[in-house]
């Protein structure tokens, strides 16, 4: 038997290392992906987010209302992007995600506070995304006490007390209890179908080109779009497949309020799954074998999650990390199926989500197809 021999050993350890070189795909996701992962979570994730929309429906328009929506910006958490509005504008524009919260002042609101009545200030929340208002909603408690200390003075100073001179009633909108898994079953909905569509066709066609048969189907007189929906349209089956089982178990086991049309749901993952599809086949023709078509479905993954709103609020990152991620199909995906299954929103209000998702699937099924023809070279 031999001995163990430091020379053999190294001379593996080179052989390794260049083979490993070699594979420059392989390596440079090795490498981008800890990066991109340092990047993410360093500077884009914020699970404190601030500068929320507001909207603010004020039929008082005296000193004390104005404080009091002054005293709200103040404290970093509310911006005032709609004043003035009135009760249906603002439910639309809630409705649609526009705002997060909606302030509504009574037309007695100053009447009432200097006589001592303790009028009260309905503050309506958002609540699809819970984690988004916690903090906004905390710091609401703690502005009313001083949010007026600056008018009340002179004949009205007795009204300083201990607490506040009004009341604020805080109604969350779409999940009155704040419950997280009306938020995070839906979005389950989109990330599980992204990772799945996505690897499982970069997959497929990755494994015909080591096994061989990517010769015998490139020998046929298919044409590249009817290879590309050939490939695409058995993997839609088993996406609506997968969306049945996580609907059945968000009615059945997390109770999750279907308040939309189903239909328009259904039509909508459509097109969400096939963009998705579109991403795997065009990651199929820079991958060489099905372990880069992996590395790759990470690297797309990665940011799909983390940018999406799925796991952290998208009204905290910083603008930077909010354009990257409005161009991921997942993000749009996220407001629509939330949107219908909690808001009850139709076609109209879902529409400014839905062209973005056809645009992502024109530009990644354009490159698709142009990756694929130049394999046919």
């Amino acid at each position: 038997m031999k001995r163990f021999s430091l020379a053999r050993l190294l001379a593996i350890f080179i052989k390794e290392f260049q083979q490993m070189m070699r594979d420059r795909l392989t390596f440079a996701i090795t490498i981008g992906v800890p990066v991109l992962q340092l990047v993410l979570f360093g500077y884009a994730i914020n699970t404190d987010p601030k500068d929320l929309a507001t909207a603010v429906v004020s039929e008082d328009n005296g000193p004390l209302a104005r404080s009091f929506v002054v005293a709200l910006q103040n404290t970093g958490y509310f911006r005032v992007t709609h004043p003035g509005v009135s009760g249906a504008v603002a439910d639309e524009l809630m409705e649609e995600g526009t705002v997060q919260f909606i302030v509504t002042v009574p037309p007695d609101f100053s009447q009432r506070l200097v006589r001592g009545e303790r009028p009260a200030l309905l503050i309506e929340v958002d609540a699809t995304d819970p984690q988004a208002s916690g903090n906004a909603i905390a710091a609401l408690v703690l502005t009313a006490g001083p949010a007026l200390a600056h008018d009340l003075h002179g004949a009205l100073a007795p009204l300083q007390s201990a607490a506040a001179p009004f009341e604020m009633r805080i109604h969350r909108r779409y999940n009155p209890e704040g419950l997280s898994r009306y938020n995070i079953v839906p979005g389950l909905i989109g990330t599980i179908l992204t990772m799945m569509m996505v690897m499982l066709t970069g997959l497929a066609m990755t494994r015909e080109r080591e096994r061989g048969t990517m010769e015998n189907l490139l020998a046929t007189p298919v044409r590249p779009l009817e290879v590309m929906v050939g490939k695409i349209a058995p993997y839609v089956v088993i996406g609506y497949l997968q969306l049945g089982v996580i609907l059945a178990a968000a009615w059945l086991l997390f109770e999750v309020p279907m308040m939309g049309s189903m239909p328009l749901l259904l039509a909508l993952i459509g097109v969400f799954v096939v963009a998705n599809l579109a991403v795997g086949f065009t990651f199929s023709t820079f991958a060489r074998n099905q372990l880069q078509a992996m590395q790759m479905t990470f690297f797309f993954f990665l940011p799909s999650i983390l940018l999406s709103g799925f796991m952290f609020p998208f009204r905290g990152m910083p603008r930077w990390a909010q354009w990257v991620g409005e161009v991921l199909p997942l993000t749009h995906f996220l407001r629509i199926v939330r949107g219908i299954l909690l808001k009850g929103n139709g076609f109209l209000q879902v529409l400014p989500e839905l062209w973005p998702m056809l645009a992502f699937l024109c530009v990644a099924g354009g490159l698709a197809l142009l990756r694929y023809r130049q394999t046919l070279d």
